[in-house]
């Protein structure tokens, strides 16, 4: 997608602690330190929006910013991350 890349894996049996775990990175192609911190920030929040309902799902999740992450519209950053989603879990995107 246009704002971000999403890994997705299970984790591992026996693995305790808060489900799903989450992870953020923003390399030094997204731009400059004040770059990849707004562009992490913006990452965090859409996952709390997106990935809050999904709590308890035994999921190890990897957001990776991308160069429009810090200028995309955050709705349109939101509706990335549901599509990546979506795809790693295996299930169609609806049609708008």
């Amino acid at each position: 997608m246009p704002g971000l890349v999403l890994q997705a894996s299970p984790m591992p049996a026996g693995t305790e602690g808060p489900a799903p775990r989450i992870g953020l990175t923003a390399s030094r192609k997204v731009g400059n330190a004040v770059m990849r911190n707004r562009a992490r920030r913006r990452l965090r929040a859409a996952a709390h929006d997106v990935l809050l309902p999904r709590m308890g799902e035994p999921m190890d999740y990897v957001l990776i910013a991308r160069a429009a992450t810090v200028s995309r519209p955050f709705d349109q950053l939101v509706g990335d991350l549901r599509t990546c989603l979506a795809r790693v879990s295996g299930q169609r995107e609806p049609r708008q």
